[in-house]
């Protein structure tokens, strides 16, 4: 199964738990789209799946919350691959093709 398949059902899954909290279909596209990834919308059902909440206040709240968690992660690991390339430049020095 190639990403868009697993998007696509993240995104229908999602859609199905907040559908069966009586909210429309669009808000559960807007809430796919905005948090973005399947783990995120995996996190997001969980949620609704367990305290069933009843206004999109909590919803939103929550769903910015997993979103801000994506983005620290994804902050994170584009540090740790910034730091790695640092490291191998003052360990080896540039690879300059001048031969020097």
């Amino acid at each position: 199964m190639d990403s868009r398949e697993i998007w696509r059902r993240s995104r229908d899954d999602l859609v199905s738990a907040l559908a069966a909290l009586d909210f429309p279909e669009e808000f559960g596209d807007m809430v796919a789209s905005y948090i973005g990834s399947p783990k995120g919308m995996g996190r997001m059902i969980s949620y609704l799946r367990h305290e069933k909440p009843d206004k999109v206040e909590l919803i939103v709240d929550e769903m910015m919350a997993i979103k801000s968690d994506i983005d620290r992660w994804r902050d994170l690991k584009e540090s740790e691959r910034a730091n790695a390339a640092y490291n191998e430049v003052l360990n080896y020095g540039l690879d300059t093709d001048d031969g020097t």
